[in-house]
């Protein structure tokens, strides 16, 4: 399980060197940042839903997966909202940091070396970015944009003004249609979406400058959020794979594995892009990803 969690620590070490000795200039972190938000993550969502098919969504060990999910976004958004009273635009955040897997670059090279299979990994990712994605976008925009027009008119520009949004859209589009895309459009999106990833490490690393640990006043949120995502959220997905959906063997196995990975990076891209609080996410996902290589150990040896 190792060889899945080096990439991200390397990546986010070389991003903190960066930041450390001021290699790449003040200014690389927000960039880096916005390059991601803006291309690369959409570039990436794009060309995986343009090339997967909707109706792989509709089996019982996906669903029981994306039932844990919402069950636990639910809990960190109430937690965020009534007892650590955040915003509405960081109670997303945080219910993300809480539910929201790593299943891109981390959860594919973990199936791979765990499952020797990615389908379910990539079927469960299908449904974070056809629907858990622009959900939390939409959230935070209500709040982030307010002022500046009717809340409908602002949910009619979102796809506009969202990149990944309009990513995800444009790429449901061409799978419900059939389309295929030609390779002269299809190599440059997968290279934007291959500089995606590292480059939002990069900026995660970048901003744990100066800071590897969350200061006393805030470190039961960070907690709380923290075990809801490594500990809560496969605990969930085990009950409701077991005796909701009546599943076992290695379907079980993978429902939980998948859960049981930890907070995409994309939570902190999102709090940069809209200049929220990105010290909550990227704690979650740093902490997260460190306590999952025990609790994803402990999931194989018990369900494998």
């Amino acid at each position: 399980m190792l060889p899945g969690f080096l990439p991200i620590w390397a990546i986010a070490a070389l991003g903190w060197f960066a930041g450390r000795f001021n290699v790449l200039g003040a200014d690389a972190q927000p960039v880096l940042g916005r390059f991601a938000f803006s291309f690369g993550m959409p570039a990436l969502i794009f060309m995986t839903l343009a090339g997967s098919r909707f109706s792989e969504v509709a089996n019982p060990g996906v669903l029981a997966f994306c039932c844990s999910l919402v069950v636990v976004f639910a809990v960190g958004l109430a937690l965020s909202r009534w007892v650590f009273g955040r915003r509405q635009a960081e109670q997303s955040i945080s219910a993300m940091a809480a539910a929201y897997v790593n299943s891109a670059n981390l959860g594919i090279p973990v199936a791979l070396h765990v499952l020797h299979d990615t389908s379910f990994v990539v079927t469960a990712a299908l449904f974070q970015q056809l629907i858990v994605t622009p959900t939390i976008l939409v959230l935070i925009d209500l709040d982030a944009g307010a002022g500046s027009g009717p809340p409908w008119g602002r949910l009619l520009r979102l796809p506009f003004r969202n990149p990944i949004i309009a990513a995800s859209a444009a790429g449901a589009a061409v799978s419900a249609l059939g389309w295929h895309v030609p390779d002269l459009v299809g190599s440059p999106l997968r290279t934007l979406g291959d500089a995606g990833v590292p480059a939002a490490l990069m900026a995660l690393g970048m901003s744990l400058h100066g800071r590897l640990w969350p200061p006393p006043g805030t470190r039961t949120e960070r907690f709380t959020l923290v075990a809801l995502k490594v500990a809560a959220q496969p605990l969930v997905a085990y009950a409701l794979a077991r005796w909701a959906f009546g599943l076992h063997g290695h379907l079980l196995f993978a429902v939980v594995l998948c859960a049981g990975l930890p907070t995409a990076q994309n939570a902190f891209i999102f709090a940069t892009e809209y200049d929220l609080d990105t010290d909550l996410p990227r704690d979650a996902v740093l902490l997260s990803t460190l306590l999952s290589m025990l609790s994803l150990s402990v999931i194989t040896w018990l369900l494998a």
